[in-house]
């Protein structure tokens, strides 16, 4: 296992590489961020910042989105994964900020997941980066990571992952070691034939080092 001063230092060989890590996803206030992130669950960046122009041209706030008719929200993001389900629950989200939330996205993680849709990983995104509130997500890209650097243990579960990295990574990094690693992972350690030949991480990587 990777130790905390070794996992610092992959991550600041990281930053190197994507020295301005920030989230892909596009929107004008926190309202729309979440359901952004909503809506990129299982999905990519790419397809959900095709879709939101339309759907926050016409609904662009949770009061305007709670009385948006499911049939019209679903032909807007249709061409995102599971839009069908994710249409009914960014409705309820807006519909549930409008009556306990002023409209207003609540800026804790806690309140964050009662919202439908929205999950740990999706709460901690938001929180962090719409209101600074130090979170680490675990996404498909800081999983793989995590674990091909030896930076936690292969069995370890997404909840295990993020404590692990929580632990090891000092607290006012958390918000952008998130997105770095998701970087590193998107672009240069990818799920399938990752650019370990020349990776500034391969010698603490194990993995990689079996791959060259």
């Amino acid at each position: 296992m990777l130790s905390g001063k070794k996992t610092v230092e992959a991550l600041d060989r990281m930053e190197v590489m994507f020295p301005d890590a920030k989230g892909e996803l596009d929107h004008e206030s926190p309202f729309q961020y979440l359901i952004a992130v909503i809506l990129s669950a299982q999905a990519t960046d790419v397809s959900v910042n095709k879709a939101t122009p339309s759907l926050f041209s016409a609904y662009p706030t949770a009061e305007t989105l709670a009385r948006a008719p499911l049939e019209d929200v679903m032909s807007r993001i249709k061409t995102i994964g599971l839009y069908k389900n994710k249409a009914k629950n960014i409705i309820k989200t807006a519909q549930l900020l409008v009556n306990e939330y002023e409209g207003k996205v609540p800026e804790t993680i806690e309140e964050m997941v009662k919202l439908p849709g929205v999950g740990k990983k999706t709460a901690n995104v938001v929180a962090g980066d719409a209101f600074g509130v130090p979170a680490i997500a675990v996404d498909t890209h800081v999983e793989r990571v995590a674990k091909r650097l030896r930076i936690c243990k292969q069995s370890a579960s997404v909840v295990e992952v993020e404590e692990v990295l929580m632990k090891k990574i000092p607290k006012e990094r958390w918000i952008q070691a998130h997105h770095t690693i998701i970087l590193f992972g998107r672009y240069h350690c990818v799920a399938r034939k990752p650019k370990c030949e020349g990776c500034p991480l391969l010698d603490m990587c194990v993995e990689g080092q079996r791959n060259v």
